[in-house]
């Protein structure tokens, strides 16, 4: 069996901005997707809710092949020791190669550096890999918004998650 290499995990920046918009666009899917499928003119990657600060890109062999999303959940002093997930795609041709997982452990790297002390997620109720996936690395369901979002015809729960940093 051949071993692919490690994930290498670097923080964001402004020349990312069409490599992750196409790698967003390529991982549409309803089922992590709330939104329409993108059609152009396509919107800027980055905007004023997140720029690249608030990214960390995954790359194989110098090609980019995820990120995750890291953000305050809300602009309140009250709650500026949580950070939130609000993204995490990896690309097709890489699913397997443990890049979500590797991305999730450095985000919970990143958030502990920013001085976090919780990091929550949502996650739509029937993405069962992603939610198996954050399960194993530490988080825990701690709400459900049932039948919260209607796709593609059927009604989807939204589900709460985080963990202690």
């Amino acid at each position: 069996m051949i071993r692919m290499p490690d994930p290498y995990i670097r923080a964001g920046g402004p020349d990312d901005e069409d490599v992750l918009g196409r790698l967003d666009r390529a991982a549409w899917s309803p089922l992590h997707a709330v939104l329409p499928r993108p059609r152009p003119p396509y919107a800027p990657f980055f905007g004023e809710r997140s720029g690249p600060r608030d990214h960390l890109v995954a790359e194989l062999g110098h090609t980019v092949v995820g990120y995750i999303r890291l953000v305050p959940p809300t602009p309140l002093a009250s709650n500026a020791h949580v950070r939130q997930i609000q993204g995490l795609v990896v690309a097709d041709a890489a699913r397997g190669a443990g890049v979500g997982r590797a991305l999730l452990r450095a985000v919970q790297d990143e958030a502990r550096r920013q001085g976090a002390r919780r990091i929550t997620l949502r996650v739509l109720g029937h993405n069962t890999p992603a939610r198996k996936l954050y399960e194993s690395e530490g988080f825990a369901v701690e709400g459900i918004l049932p039948e919260e979002f209607l796709i593609d015809g059927e009604y989807v729960d939204d589900v709460l998650m985080g963990r202690s940093l």
